[in-house]
């Protein structure tokens, strides 16, 4: 037989790996939520921004997007993912690399790549090639394997070389959700608590030498963390605007388009990081409590997927993509209501922003795929290819 050549060739090859009849497979509720949280997007970044032309309609357009690709992913099989998974972590890693040269500096970071039409966060991307990189090796390798520290270097080195290198951009959140989001596959592959108390340890002891290579805003907001009100005019301002907008919001809030705090322009980054401010200033409690829902439903459909998947890549990989996803959303919130330092971290799937949102929609997409997919073997250690 003549073999396919070109464009042809190569949708020849990867069609085995796609399954149209997943669609069909997929939980209603899952779209449900995942359209409810969207909703609520875009009705907050219509009222930051005055109306529909200026933060709305273009993220209207990423959700058309991020759809999309979610569909897309979620009819690959997670073979695919499991083949492509060293490859995208170096790809990432290069791209990480990348922004130390040619890297577009914004708000005192220098984080993102500029391409002529649109910006993009390696990061981001790291974040989940990451997860897919740690779950293939701890599939490949027995849980038993892992309580000795020697199998343990490859991936510590795997989380280590990203963070290091977003921590130098500066980007001390995203180097925080990389080393958490990989410390917790460490716990779920089965990893001793005896490690897990040795990292802690390590990491007070070191802390003062960490802390004599932070920048100096990251020091200052570090301390106003700590006191607030002790620059109110300066580093403290985020967050003291942040607890005046929350606090006055009340149960049922001021309503849609009434936000003082907002309309006024008094909230910072009231479409980015403290959208959350935004939604407690004009919903109130009510609305909080809603989003807070829709989010823990989205995470409990994630964790009801990875009690049905048959192969540890797979549960690796939807636990790993959940976890990173809840970090997202308790450190924004906490960072908004003054339980942590502001590290910068956006509301995931409400915040303005194009990489995060097609990144955390892809992500979702892969857990799909995980859930979705099924291998004949229960708890096999690798996926058959």
């Amino acid at each position: 037989m003549k073999r396919e050549s070109g464009i042809s060739g190569i949708f020849a090859r990867i069609a085995p790996f796609f399954r149209k009849k997943q669609l069909a497979e997929i939980p209603g509720a899952f779209i449900v939520v995942l359209l409810c949280i969207s909703f609520i997007s875009l009705v907050l970044l219509y009222s930051a921004g005055g109306g529909f032309s200026q933060w709305c309609s273009k993220q209207l357009i990423r959700f058309l997007l991020g759809f999309f690709l979610l569909f897309v992913i979620s009819m690959t099989q997670i073979r695919l993912w499991y083949s492509f998974a060293y490859g995208l972590y170096v790809f990432s890693l290069l791209c990480l690399l990348l922004t130390s040269f040619m890297g577009v500096i914004g708000m005192g970071a220098q984080r993102w790549i500029n391409f002529v039409f649109f910006q993009f966060q390696p990061s981001e991307i790291m974040r989940i090639s990451l997860i897919l990189a740690l779950a293939r090796y701890f599939n490949d390798n027995p849980v038993t394997e892992q309580l000795r520290l020697r199998a343990l270097v490859i991936p510590l080195v795997l989380i280590a070389i990203p963070v290091l290198i977003t921590i130098k951009q500066p980007d001390l959140g995203t180097a925080m959700l990389l080393l958490i989001g990989g410390g917790g596959l460490f716990f779920i592959a089965g990893v001793s608590f005896r490690f897990f108390a040795g990292v802690f340890l390590s990491f007070v002891c070191f802390f003062p030498f960490f802390w004599h290579f932070l920048h100096d805003y990251q020091k200052k907001r570090i301390l106003m963390f700590l006191n607030p009100q002790s620059d109110p005019l300066g580093a403290g301002y985020h967050i003291i605007q942040s607890k005046i907008a929350i606090g006055s919001g009340g149960v049922w809030g001021k309503g849609f388009l009434a936000g003082t705090q907002s309309t006024l322009n008094f909230l910072p980054e009231k479409q980015t990081d403290f959208i959350f401010t935004l939604l407690s200033e004009e919903f109130g409690f009510i609305g909080v409590i809603v989003l807070i829902l829709l989010y823990c439903s989205l995470i409990l459909l994630n964790i009801s997927f990875s009690f049905h998947v048959r192969d540890y890549f797979s549960r690796f990989v939807i636990v790993g993509m959940t976890l990173s996803f809840a970090l997202y959303a308790v450190i924004n919130i906490a960072m908004v209501v003054g339980f942590l330092p502001v590290v910068g971290i956006p509301l995931p799937l409400i915040s303005y922003g194009g990489t995060s949102l097609i990144t955390i929609m892809a992500s979702l997409g892969i857990v799909l795929s995980a859930a979705l997919y099924r291998t004949k073997t229960h708890c096999i250690n690798r996926v058959p290819l």
